[in-house]
Formats: structure tokens, sequence, C-alpha cells
């Protein structure tokens, strides 16, 4: 037999060195190990052999829908609501603009590429995240995958839920759940497991409607947070809830970042501030009204750019004069088409809110820029002089299209030329992995 037959290597022995490489790989495939990362033990969450407890939803509009349990065992109440999106869920969940809401996902399966680890990124957020913790108060799931598999995961949906005590529901007819939610709008809910879901005992929590709360305040920062602090322009977030992919795609464009609480009044500082960013969040509109107020000193004395997006649409519009509404079961989901009113061409976006401006009669210098192909309503506002502009959806989508992400390449592009009227000499930009609290007198 010929030597080279003799040393050529097995199908087997091939295969059993490709795995052993793999397994080289995970510790190196991220910026940290998973060991670093891993969670601790969900004494609430249950085995994937074990039969999960019953689960029950109900509707105030009367209807209840039972299934299976995951996640946290106990009873929760929020808005029921739903997103179309078809991927991203622990982004979704951790999105605090669904802060206290049910969040019900028309795609069928969710969970099967389970939950990712704690990984940051050069700027110190986290990767996989839109925030700390799992903002939503609950999910309902057509089928809840208990076993997951992909190479980032680190643990199951069920058991990061039951570490966050949010609780889960499977095993029902979300199709029917969300023709409810569309024609009759969205309403509020009950999610209750165990003896309470079999028989159906919703009466040990009331119906609590998290838009009567400042929900803005529950998740804005305490302090100013600094990121990428030798950026060449400084631009100032009036946090309201603030997705990590925004801050990210901001420090990525070279700009300093300093996240604001939303009650800060920034008019004292504007001046260090070479830009004003005016961020998402959940809820009411109509309950920040310290934002507002601040946002209209801003718009009679702050002169440089101005960029809001989703709940910052609606802060600066209202800000400039117009009024908000509650639409009958908002726009969630990263497929939501958006048209341009300066040139007609549409974009796919990614969008999560409940309330809509109304634009039948703008204020003087404001002109509409974005509209909703679907349902006509605001997707966007603009001053037709001053640099200030805001838009529904959201450009940074995480995840979702990215059709609109230009539109931060604008917002920086335009205050680092702004920057350079004032300063009258070229800015060089430079990325920095550094994040500092910041404080102010």
């Amino acid at each position: 037999m010929p030597l080279q037959q003799l040393t050529r290597p097995t199908l087997l022995s091939r295969t059993l060195l490709f795995v052993k490489s793999i397994q080289r790989g995970l510790a190196t495939v991220t910026d940290q190990s998973f060991a670093s990362t891993a969670p601790p033990p969900a004494p609430y969450a249950l085995s994937v052999s074990s039969t999960p407890p019953p689960a029950a939803l109900k509707l105030k509009s009367g209807q209840v829908f039972h299934g299976q349990s995951f996640g946290a065992q106990t009873p929760i109440s929020g808005e029921a609501v739903f997103t179309t999106s078809l991927v991203g869920y622990p982004e979704s969940m951790t999105d605090p603009s669904y802060r206290g809401q049910i969040l019900v996902f028309t795609q069928p399966l969710i969970g099967n590429y389970g939950v990712p680890g704690l990984f940051k990124d050069q700027y110190g957020l986290l990767k996989y995240f839109e925030s700390d913790r799992v903002q939503c108060q609950g999910i309902v799931v057509g089928d809840y995958a208990a076993r997951y598999s992909h190479w980032n995961a680190v643990e199951s949906l069920g058991s990061w839920c039951a570490r966050h005590g949010v609780p889960g529901i499977s095993g029902v007819d979300t199709r029917a759940i969300v023709h409810l939610l569309r024609d009759r709008g969205s309403t509020l809910a009950k999610l209750v497991t165990g003896d309470d879901a079999a028989n159906e005992d919703f009466d040990k929590i009331p119906y609590v409607d998290p838009n009567k709360r400042n929900l803005v305040a529950e998740v804005s920062t305490k302090m100013p947070v600094s990121y990428n602090p030798f950026g060449d322009v400084k631009i100032g977030v009036i946090d309201c809830g603030v997705k990590y992919n925004i801050l990210r795609a901001l420090v990525q464009r070279g700009a300093a970042v300093t996240i604001l609480p939303h009650d800060f009044d920034f008019n004292k500082i504007s001046n260090e501030f070479d830009g004003i960013f005016i961020s998402n969040g959940p809820g009411n509109p109509n309950m920040v009204t310290e934002t507002v107020q601040n946002l209209r000193t801003a718009l009679s004395e702050y002169q440089r750019p101005i960029f809001g997006i989703c709940m910052g649409n609606l802060l600066l519009g209202m800000a400039a004069g117009l009024n908000v509404y509650k639409l009958r079961f908002g726009n969630r989901g990263h497929n939501v088409p958006a048209v341009s009113v300066d040139d007609g061409k549409c974009a796919i976006t990614s969008q999560n809110h409940g309330y809509a401006l109304d634009d039948s009669v703008m204020p003087e210098g404001w002109v509409k820029y974005y509209v909703n192909a679907n349902d006509g309503t605001n997707e966007g506002i603009r001053h037709s002089v001053l640099p200030r502009w805001s838009v529904q959806f959201h450009p940074e989508a995480k995840g979702g299209p990215q059709d609109t992400e230009p539109l931060f390449d604008e917002f920086v592009d335009r205050v680092r030329s702004d920057k350079l009227k004032r300063v009258g000499s070229p800015i060089f930009f430079t990325e920095k992995a550094v994040v500092t609290p910041t404080q102010y007198a």
C-alpha cells in the first residue's frame, strides 16, 4: 500500500480534529470568555425535561387564552402589544421602550437561539442587549423552544426570563390574540401561572395601566455618564430610555457622548455640547412634561443641531407646538415602511411606539419629514431653516433593516460642520473605549 494512503487522515479523524478546533476557538470567538459571563443558576427556571405548569392570559376585554408557562412563575399585569419582528427577541425584550408591556410575538417560534452572554464592545456597551435588564412585563409566544442552539448562547430564554422575574406563556394562538389587538386596539392584560391559571383566578392582581406612570423616569439614567470622551464633537443625549445601539451609532462616528437624565435642564450647560440628541423611551409622552419644557427653551435659545428618535420625535414635536395621540395598536416591528416627504423614497424601518404626532396643522417653520406608508401617521418632522429634526423610527435598527442608518451620519456630520464654522479650524475625530461618570453642579 502506498505510503500516502497509510498516512492520509480518515474521515473520522478529520471530524475529530474539526470538533477539537471548534472547541479551542470558542474561547476566542468573542472578547470575553463564556466563563466570565455565564449567568448564575435560575432557581425558578424549569428544566427541559420537566412538565411546564399551566399559564393563562386574560385580556381586559374578557378573552382568556390557556397555555404553558416558562420563565418566572409570578403573576403580572401590563399593556398587551404585539411585534412583527422575526428576529432579535433579546434586543426587543431589553428595549426600554417596552417597559410595562406584555409583548406578543407574531413570529411563532421564539427561543430557538437562546440568549447570548453579557459581552461588551470596545466602548463598554453590551453587544447583544439594548439595556442592562429585561424591560417588558411578560412575553406571549406560539411555540417556545426550550432547547436552543447558537454558538454565542449561554442560557435558554426561559432561564433568562426567570432570573429577571419575567413570566412567559407559550402554546397559545398568537394569531387570534394579534387579531384582537389589531381590531380592538392594545388593551390591558394579566398573565398568571400554576393553580391560578388552571382555576382562571385572575383576581389576585389588578389591571395596571403603565401609561399612567412616568415610565421615562423609571428607565432614565440618574446621573450623567460619558462615552468616548475624547471624541472631536460633544453630543448631549437626553436619556428617555436610550438603547445601547443608539449610543454605539454615535460614538462609532467619533462623537463624545454624555447621557443626561431626562429631567435635567441641559440648557444651563448647553454650550458644552455641539449637538443635542433626544432618545427613544417608553410610555405616554404627556407624562414627560419637564423634558418638553426644557426642549421648548432649547428651541428658542439653542442654535446648534438637535436630533430626536422615537420618543424624541414626540417630545420635540410637543415642544414645537404639536399634540400627540395614542394609536390603536401602535407600530412595533422591523418591517414598517416610511416615505420621505422630500424625495418620495420609501425606507423599511424598525419601530416601537404606541403614540404619534398630530401633524394635521404644522407650527410655523416646521414641515413633515417622513410619513408611514401603511397608516399615514407621522414618521418625522424637521425645521425648514434651523438644524433640528426627528424621526419616529429607529435608524440604528438592532435587529432590523439599516435603510435609514445614514441619518446618524447626517446628524454627526452636521454637528461637525457646525462646530467647524464656530471654531474656524479643521477638527479630527478619534475613537476611545472609555466610559466615564460625569458630574455637573
